[in-house]
């Protein structure tokens, strides 16, 4: 019986955070067209980043990754935005390990604080734009082009900032508002028999 309501527990789960990633899924789709479709802006405030970072903070690093990879690629292909070569396949590998790095690091925190969240945010932050360089550089390689460490330096941190200032704010911001609206105790990971805890 025990086993039972484990089993169901964790179905539910799985269904909730599936339907979480679709609506953070389509929240990135969407979230572009504020900054008008100007690439310049874009860069700036990086509106995909912040779906797929709550994504893998609320679902998981499974989800986020998927989430993180899938997106840029997809809206490509829908919106012709961000432009397939060299920029969406870079996305996707950078978005992928954003999602990745936090929401591993934040589902194996002992104490899901807010100086946790942050460490997650910024480990994530760093790892992501060490591999979006390393894109970039097998990316343009590829034609023969060169990917200096000034516009790695421009692209990963001068010129996207602001974006990264919003993301410091926004997203802790959006994880205090649900925890202290009780949702997030729906994502808490479920435990089966025998397991113990890496929180």
């Amino acid at each position: 019986m025990k086993e039972n309501k484990t089993a169901g527990a964790q179905g539910k789960k799985a269904l909730i955070d599936l339907v979480l990633s679709a609506f953070f899924m389509a929240l990135g789709m969407v979230l572009p067209f504020l900054t008008g479709q100007i690439p310049a802006i874009g860069n700036m405030l990086l509106p995909m980043h912040v779906p797929v970072f709550l994504c893998a903070l609320i679902c998981g690093w499974q989800y986020g990754t998927a989430v993180g990879f899938i997106l840029p690629l997809l809206r490509c292909a829908v919106f012709g935005m961000p432009i397939f070569y060299p920029n969406a396949i870079g996305m996707a590998f950078e978005l992928a390990a954003y999602a990745f790095v936090s929401g591993f690091l934040y589902g194996r925190s002992r104490w899901k604080c807010l100086l946790s969240l942050y460490r997650s945010l910024v480990t994530a932050m760093l790892a992501g734009r060490a591999v979006w360089g390393v894109a970039q550089v097998v990316l343009l390689g590829i034609k023969g082009n060169r990917f200096t460490l000034a516009a790695f330096i421009a692209g990963g941190f001068t010129n996207a900032l602001p974006g990264i200032i919003l993301q410091l704010i926004l997203i802790p911001a959006v994880m205090l508002l649900l925890r202290r609206t009780g949702l997030m105790k729906l994502h808490r990971r479920v435990r089966t028999k025998g397991e113990t805890s890496h929180d």
